[in-house]
């Protein structure tokens, strides 16, 4: 009987440890993850003048509120240009398409 009460307190030891553990678990993995939006809300067909060095673009799908863009990247600013836009194919040649 005694070895009987001896494996429950065991088992009930292992089981609060495991309980703990699992409570315990850092708070991100209970919490959804915040994603902010930073996108295009809207273009421009306004020529980037040749005097700012683009380094890469990226397309952007319209998705609400975001709307359908090429997005020139400079090395500090970020330029939210109209697809249709008929100077866009010359711009992107040589440049790095960014993909996500």
């Amino acid at each position: 009987m005694l070895d009987c009460s001896k494996n429950w307190h065991t088992f009930l030891v292992v089981l609060l440890a495991l309980f703990g553990c699992i409570t315990a678990a850092p708070g991100n993995y209970r919490r959804p993850t915040k994603v902010g939006l930073v996108c295009c809300e809207a273009v421009s067909k306004a020529v980037i003048p040749p005097s700012i060095k683009l380094t890469a673009y990226k397309r952007q799908n319209a998705l609400k509120p975001c709307v359908e863009a090429v997005i020139f990247f400079s090395e500090n600013e970020k330029y939210c240009s109209d697809p249709a836009a008929r100077w866009i194919p010359k711009k992107m040649k040589g440049l790095t398409e960014i993909k996500e």
